[in-house]
């Protein structure tokens, strides 16, 4: 597999082995090629265990693979030698959204959505609160963490991930702690803006009912990834 010109993610040949060469290392990806066009909402399956955010890890540079290429957005990441270079790359291309909100307590839902433009140096609280409103949250905005719902935070973690208008989205297991309607409204919200803003959306999950909403879904069983739509 090559990287086309339409791929917002390839993988080509990738494998992970933890250990240190004996016969206890542990591999959990093993020769995996994917390419995930641009724009596209894909979820992976799979149950806990089988290497799914390992994957995303790898595809955020927050770990290195043992062996095979990386290319987000068409360029080769794998390649990048700096965490600086790697730290550069994620606040200008990639947002991310967790099972656990990470909202920082002590500030509003507005300045928690408004920080990664902070980071960046251009701030614009309006359009953290269109980004709010959007999602159902804009009455709250003022609100701190703590007098939010789980489903409210959850949501508002994904007004921040793509806060900086990310190419692409990184979610890993984000609706763990939901409960099954609030599940529905974060999978509702991905293929949403996905379709209207063209936002590629790869969603790592052992939640079967996140298949429904999805573009493409694989399930990652015995280190491989085998396409199910």
């Amino acid at each position: 597999m090559l990287y086309g010109m339409d791929d917002m993610i390839t993988l080509e040949h990738l494998t992970k082995i933890y250990g240190q060469g004996d016969e206890e290392d542990l591999c959990v990806l093993e020769d995996v090629s994917l390419s995930i066009k641009r724009g596209k909402f894909t979820v992976l399956l799979g149950p806990s265990g089988s290497g799914k955010s390992t994957l995303l890890n790898l595809i955020a540079m927050l770990d290195k693979p043992t062996s095979g290429k990386i290319f987000v957005d068409g360029e080769e990441i794998t390649a990048l030698k700096s965490e600086t270079a790697r730290s550069a790359l994620r606040l200008q291309k990639m947002g991310f959204v967790f099972q656990f909100d990470g909202l920082l307590p002590e500030f509003s839902l507005l300045e928690n959505v408004d920080m990664p433009a902070l980071m960046k140096g251009n701030p614009d609280r309006q359009k953290a609160q269109i980004l709010l409103e959007n999602l159902g949250l804009g009455p709250i905005s003022h609100k701190l963490p703590a007098d939010l719902s789980g489903g409210e935070k959850q949501r508002a973690s994904i007004a921040r991930a793509i806060r900086n208008e990310p190419a692409l989205l990184l979610a890993d297991e984000p609706t763990g702690n939901l409960d099954a309607a609030r599940k529905e409204q974060v999978f509702q919200d991905f293929a949403k803006m996905s379709k209207d803003k063209g936002l590629t959306i790869l969603m790592v999950t052992h939640d079967v009912r996140a298949a429904d909403y999805a573009d493409e879904v694989y399930t990652l069983t015995n280190r491989k990834l085998v396409k199910t739509k």
